[in-house]
């Protein structure tokens, strides 16, 4: 029988609002065990400083320009994660800290994925094993470093015997797909990053009312979209992005085309924006994958969004049953970190994270470095 790990998955996503984080027992294959999910929220400074680090950072150039504040901010944030370590109080010497880090920019094309989280400072502070920098051996072997998780979404389809071909819709800052054809033990894995998730609609609202998102689509409902910008905002995504890539940034996309409109009426918009994208790309994705999928499990902060859901389902092109995670016994909050506990462990066991229908690899890559004391 295969050992089974004590592993703790910290994930703060591109919405940069905080940590999830999700302790489990697994053998890194197909066993899996969730223990505890908790969510920890970022201070406001350094929530604030994350989207303003954002709004700053474009390209390798930049990243060397605010290298002081970046570090700074680095530190911060992996004091954060320290404590969270320590809030969960955990005495066993052989937790496994799976740690994602803060994306604060992403570029395959240059080689590079940048979180901010240092591995050696967090081993310092909490005496863990611990486990960062997923990214980059599957850069490096030709890969876009993300999606990551895919393998993970394998093994929830297998353990609650989804109907097979499944596809999971994670609807983060950046809305993924991962379409599992088969069980444990095959590659037959397709996945891809398709577009803006809560990223646009989380920036209006950060930038024009005193929210960090647009709760259960509320503000939405209470606007109206305008259709002249909406088919101009369309036209130059698809001009604009390429669409065979397998990885976004929330820096590919930005909320100047709804510049005028009211409050509303431009997170309605953006809303209409974002649902018209993700449909489209799902059907895309299921038929470039030539995989027969009926059920689309749903999953991240964005599928609370009600209205998004809603507009999702009218842009589909095709009968697909749209189905929140959560009825299936998993909560479709702490997908992602419970993902990047197990991936630590397969990081331990040395097997694959990554393969080439997923982020684009030569071959499948193992991933993460580990720091030990």
């Amino acid at each position: 029988m295969q050992k089974k790990y004590l592993s703790l998955g910290l994930m703060s996503g591109t919405s940069g609002d905080g940590v999830d984080a999700s302790l489990i027992y697994s053998d890194g294959i197909n066993q899996l065990e969730v223990v505890k999910d908790k969510y920890f929220e970022y201070e406001t400074s350094i929530y604030q400083s994350i989207h303003s680090m954002k709004e700053k950072i474009f390209n390798i150039n930049h990243l060397k320009q605010y290298s002081n504040q970046l570090l700074d901010l680095e530190r911060k944030i992996t004091i954060f994660h320290s404590k969270i370590i320590n809030d969960f109080k955990i005495k066993n010497e052989d937790l496994l800290i799976g740690f994602h880090g803060q994306t604060i920019f992403h570029s395959p094309e240059n080689k590079i994925s940048k979180q901010l989280g240092n591995g050696q400072l967090l081993n310092q502070l909490t005496k863990k094993k611990i486990i960062f920098n997923f990214r980059k051996n599957d850069i490096l072997n030709g890969g876009e470093g993300a999606p990551l998780t895919p393998i993970f979404h394998q093994l929830l389809a297998t353990q609650k015997n989804f109907l097979l071909p499944a596809c999971f819709l994670n609807i983060g800052g950046i809305s993924n797909v991962t379409i599992v054809n088969k069980s444990i033990g095959s590659s037959e894995l397709f996945s891809k990053d398709i577009g803006p998730g809560n990223c646009l609609i989380d920036n209006w609202m950060r930038k024009n009312t005193n929210k960090k998102f647009d709760n259960e689509g509320k503000l939405a409902s209470l606007g109206k979209k305008n259709q002249i910008i909406l088919e101009q905002a369309q036209e130059l995504y698809t001009n604009r992005i390429n669409k065979e890539k397998s990885s976004l940034d929330v820096n590919d996309f930005d909320i100047s085309f709804a510049r005028g409109l009211s409050v509303e009426d431009g997170v309605a918009t953006l809303t209409d924006f974002t649902a018209s994208i993700i449909g489209e790309e799902i059907s895309t994705a299921i038929v470039k994958s030539g995989y027969e999928v009926k059920d689309v499990l749903i999953c991240g902060g964005g599928r609370k969004n009600n209205v998004l859901i809603k507009k999702i389902k009218e842009n589909t092109s095709f009968n697909l049953n749209l189905k929140l995670i959560d009825s299936f016994g998993i909560n479709g909050d702490f997908v992602e970190s419970q993902a990047f506990a197990f991936l630590a462990i397969r990081s331990i066991l040395n097997l694959p994270i990554s393969f080439p229908s997923t982020t684009g690899c030569i071959k499948p890559c193992s991933g993460g470095e580990l720091i030990k004391n």
